[in-house]
């Protein structure tokens, strides 16, 4: 009887060791997620900002912007924003990781096996991880990554390195719903977030029917109803905003003092941008901030040395008529499509060349999804 019971106890064991599977098709629940408004990375240069000078935006307010303008940089009121001095390729995988942290897909596609995971997100881009503890190279989106991936108990912890003090780290905790927890570690601590991506089916579900779905079996909690009923008909495909977008204008911020001096010039980059979406076949409309445009905000200080450092975002806006819950009437309010930002730092005669390549670089990536969504 003993050796039975022994062996009955190693194959519980065996058994309670089994990692749970991440496998599934998941949908981003917003309304359960939190995350700072511009989770990145802090940096240690501000020790030296004041030996500089910042841009604080032009006197007495800009003319443009007065829709996107509160958007932009979330600290550009203060006329400080965090920026490491790195290399070009460093500041790439950082703005690269920094723009997924705060655009996190919409909706997943996870196939865990035990040697591979591949992850799809909405867009149908794809990238599978070795769960093996080992360092590995990826290029996703014209960017190399360098990631480990290790499994932690029933978890899978992800880790993107920007370089040796900085780092990026997903973990990912199945169930239902899928929790997925980013922190961006760094000395003296780093932001944090957690996002919450519901069953897909359990969101149809939900949507089509009013109601919660049941609670899955094991005691875990229904993904929470939305705060208001889905209309009939309404579209829930991936990218469905974007569909049938032709027309965008296009709002560059006014450039302070220190932009200007680090060669940046407003009227080039709206020619840059503005020619980037016309030949993505979009007819443009330049300084609007009607209907869905695209809305640019450059935020420029030099630091010691002469070297320029800028903050710059893009976001693609544009109005809907929507009930609040909170209202009974529909109210005009703007939306947020699309958001991509960076920083990055070079010297003044290269300064206003890199700053343009990155937001044209955004742009190809708006380019891109609203196609993905159209076809």
């Amino acid at each position: 009887m003993i050796p039975l019971f022994v062996s009955m106890g190693l194959l519980v064991g065996a058994a309670a060791q089994t990692p749970a599977s991440l496998g599934g098709v998941w949908v981003l629940n917003r309304a359960a997620s939190t995350a700072p408004h511009e989770i990145g990375f802090n940096a240690d240069w501000l020790q030296s900002a004041g030996r500089g000078s910042t841009d604080t935006g032009s006197p007495g307010g800009s003319r443009r912007g007065r829709r996107g303008g509160g958007g932009g940089s979330g600290n550009a009121g203060s006329g400080a924003f965090p920026m490491p001095l790195e290399s070009s390729d460093t500041a790439r995988v950082a703005q690269f990781l920094t723009g997924e942290a705060r655009n996190p897909p919409t909706r997943l596609m996870i196939v865990d096996t035990p040697g591979a995971i591949t992850i799809t997100n909405e867009l149908g881009q794809s990238r599978t991880l070795h769960p093996t503890g080992r360092e590995e190279s990826m290029e996703v989106g014209g960017v190399t990554l360098d990631v480990t991936t290790r499994r932690d108990g029933g978890k899978v912890v992800v880790t993107y390195t920007v370089d040796k003090e900085r780092q990026v780290q997903y973990t990912y905790t199945p169930g239902a719903p899928l929790l997925v927890d980013v922190q961006f570690v760094q000395r003296g601590g780093g932001d944090k977030a957690q996002f919450v991506y519901d069953t897909a089916a359990a969101t149809e579900t939900r949507t089509a029917g009013g109601e919660p779905a049941a609670a899955p079996s094991g005691g875990a909690t229904p993904p929470a109803q939305p705060a208001a009923p889905i209309a009939p008909g309404t579209d829930m495909r991936p990218g469905a905003e974007l569909r049938g977008l032709k027309s965008i204008g296009i709002l560059v911020e006014d450039l302070g003092p220190q932009a200007r001096s680090c060669g940046l010039s407003h009227d080039a980059l709206e020619s840059a941008l503005a020619k980037k979406l016309t030949d993505g076949g979009f007819s443009v409309h330049r300084n609007s901030d009607e209907d869905t445009y695209l809305y640019v905000n450059v935020q420029t200080s030099t630091v010691s040395g002469g070297l320029c450092v800028s903050r710059y975002d893009a976001f693609l806006y544009t109005h809907a008529t929507a009930t609040l819950t909170y209202r009974e009437q529909p109210a005009l309010v703007q939306v947020s499509l699309i958001h991509r930002g960076g920083i990055g730092s070079s010297v003044p005669g290269a300064h206003a060349p890199a700053v343009t390549h990155a937001l044209e670089d955004y742009v190809d990536v708006m380019i891109t999804q609203i196609r993905d969504a159209n076809r």
